[in-house]
């Protein structure tokens, strides 16, 4: 008899932030759902919140689908619920953990499941380092927007046109960031002022941001290919260019829809770090159609306590009910209170609540409009429920993500970083009833049907790149 042929093992490794754990737990489970094993590594910090919000069951996993975790190098910080300092996070891990991370390999590959891929974020670029030592494929995954990719691949074409500066720089003259970009593949018709902050240097933390960046793209193209949360469909220019510079770049999403095929076991694993409060999901249950605005700011997102008002009584000011996702962390250096009478004034018609399901928000009938800082992770799942927004970017691939909700996709309008209570009234009045909004929400049914085509259809672009990543990961010619 032949000997019998044991499972892939492939390793995942997120970047210790929310909007990276997220998707890498969805490539998991649809590779777990493909006949692959699997280890997912968090972070210590991580996963000791993981176990606070989803219990210690939650991360037990399965035979077939295991939890490790590896050290972050930093000294553990004096709130365990806060969100770590993402630059400094990042540079302690490149620097301290690719002893960790090989020893964790040294003791999967004694066990009887040895680890035969690797799929790690492409900020966890020391993973290539081990993976070429083992002689496997790595995968790097890219949780932003493709055009995020494009404008760091670009960043020395700009520097050299004397489009960005060269140095940190807080002010840039707005005549400047007017100018037109006409050397960036496929982004015609954007200004300066669309680029990521981290490419314009806005700040040292940009600075070094895409100091890190740079690096860690040219270390992936060491990968076999590239994978984003996206589908050919809505980035095929962008996915075309990068892979003519690149390892193959895949759009395999959005990875809501493939994961939805995958097997009932893993259901259960979940990736919040904060709590989730369920109930507005019965809140929304007794909400007509689409009346709805849905306003979460993401996991990183603060703001100053003026905005927060401003926010709250342009809600109000609108008269549209509404959920809003209020972490505790949102107001810059203090608690996120919110005046008396205005939680008496809307208390009929909105809903708080510190963190949700969001995906699941997304896709109830209720809503019919959201909210966004314009996050990757944000923007996709808006799109795969064709939902429109009104974008608020705060920092880094939200303005450029923004600028494509906005002007190339029509499903969203922008709101003025200076919010104004007369302006957050006006969109959302604009986007809930107006004809505008109407037009918005109708490109935005048309990218989800063609979404769920590219995930659904047995010829479909994700299905398709999916196979060809599968054949990747496995060690064989993708064709």
């Amino acid at each position: 008899m032949g000997s019998i042929q044991k499972k892939p093992h492939a390793l995942c490794l997120p970047a210790p932030a929310q909007g990276h754990i997220n998707p890498m737990l969805k490539v998991a489970k649809i590779l777990h759902s493909k006949g692959f094993h699997i280890t997912f590594v968090n972070t210590e910090f991580n996963h000791q919140r993981l176990v606070k919000s989803q219990g210690s069951d939650a991360l037990n996993g399965l035979p077939s689908f295991c939890f490790e975790t590896i050290p972050d190098g930093l000294p553990p910080p004096q709130n365990p619920d806060e969100t770590q300092v993402f630059p400094t996070l990042w540079k302690s891990m490149d620097e301290t953990c690719l002893a960790p991370f090989k020893s964790l390999l040294t003791k999967l590959n004694a066990s009887s499941s040895p680890v035969t891929c690797i799929v790690a974020d492409l900020f966890m670029g020391f993973t290539l380092d081990a993976a070429k030592e083992l002689d496997i494929p790595e995968i790097v995954l890219w949780t932003s927007g493709v055009s995020a990719l494009m404008c760091v691949h670009e960043q020395n074409n700009l520097l050299e046109r004397g489009l960005v500066p060269r140095e940190a720089s807080s002010v840039l003259a707005n005549d400047h960031l007017d100018t037109m970009i006409d050397c960036v593949p496929t982004m015609s018709g954007m200004r300066l002022k669309h680029l990521p902050s981290f490419v314009r240097k806005t700040s040292p933390g940009d600075e070094y941001m895409l100091e890190g960046l740079c690096l860690q793209a040219e270390r992936a193209k060491r990968a076999s290919a590239i994978i984003f949360n996206t589908f050919y469909e809505l980035e095929s220019d962008l996915l075309d260019a990068l892979s003519s510079v690149f390892p193959p770049c895949y759009g395999v999403g959005p990875f809501k829809l493939l994961e939805k095929e995958s097997d009932e076991s893993v259901e259960f694993i979940k990736s919040n770090l904060w709590k989730e409060e369920n109930t507005c999901l019965k809140w929304l249950e007794s909400k007509p159609k689409s009346s709805v605005i849905y306003v979460n700011f993401g996991s990183t997102t603060v703001m100053s306590h003026q905005y927060l008002l401003e926010f709250c009584w342009g809600l109000a000011k609108s008269n549209c009910p509404f959920l809003w996702i209020i972490r505790p962390d949102l107001v810059d250096g203090k608690s996120a209170v919110l005046p008396p009478e205005f939680l008496e004034e809307t208390s009929s018609r909105g809903m708080l609540a510190s963190w949700c399901p969001q995906e699941q928000v997304l896709y109830h009938p209720s809503i019919g409009g959201f909210l966004t800082h314009s996050g990757w992770n944000s923007t996709i799942e808006s799109i795969s429920s064709g939902v429109p927004m009104i974008c608020w970017p705060f920092f880094a691939d939200q303005i450029t993500n923004c600028w494509w909700c906005c002007n190339k996709w029509e499903i969203g309008m922008e709101l003025d970083t200076d919010v104004k209570r007369e302006e957050v009234s006006k969109l959302v009045i604009e986007l809930m009833n107006g004809d505008k909004g109407k037009e918005m929400r109708t490109n935005a049914i048309d990218l989800k049907y063609k979404a769920q085509k590219a995930c659904t259809s047995p010829f479909g672009s994700s299905i398709v790149n999916l196979g060809k990543v599968i054949h990747l990961l496995q060690g064989s010619p993708s064709n």
